[in-house]
């Protein structure tokens, strides 16, 4: 149990708020202020959770876990909307268009995200993230040896997104 909630929560955040923002960014395909708005709502489920967190792995893992719940969750709640309103599955595109005069290099990785599955996206994050592989595989419950197999594909299907100048 830990002693001052509020003192640790505080530390929580100031340690891992750009983590976090940063993975949002990656789920909401660099939606800032989206991303700004779902990454309270990490830190709110943190803050509930806290006397709950038996710290059986690191509060780094933790976060990324609860963040990680709370993307896929809002995910799948914008895809309820949308497909109540349009009365259609959509389905991911196989491209996506990525200005040729784009010179952002990090707005292009946030587009070419876009086209990736939720589960691509969250790997291409954490990477970003420079997380370890033992940690990412731990987080999505994943052997190292099938994570290093989706790393690989990512990375051929970021250099077919991305054009090269």
């Amino acid at each position: 149990m830990i002693k001052d909630q509020k003192t640790y929560f505080g530390h929580l955040y100031k340690d891992y708020y750009r983590m976090v923002f940063q993975l949002c960014m990656g789920f909401l395909k660099g939606d800032n202020d989206q991303a700004e708005d779902l990454t309270q709502e990490v830190f709110i489920q943190v803050w509930n959770n806290l006397g709950t967190f038996r710290q059986d792995s690191t509060p780094k893992t933790w976060i990324y876990r609860i963040s990680v719940n709370t993307c896929l969750n809002h995910l799948k709640k914008e895809k309820l909307k949308s497909e109540k309103i349009s009365m259609a599955i959509r389905e991911q595109p196989d491209t996506v268009e990525i200005s040729s005069n784009e010179t952002d290099p990090i707005k292009a990785l946030y587009t070419a995200m876009a086209a990736l599955s939720e589960v691509d996206r969250l790997i291409t994050g954490m990477l970003l993230e420079e997380i370890p592989n033992a940690e990412i595989a731990s987080i999505l419950g994943i052997n190292e040896g099938n994570l290093r197999v989706k790393i690989h594909r990512i990375k051929i299907r970021l250099k077919k997104l991305i054009p090269n100048d």
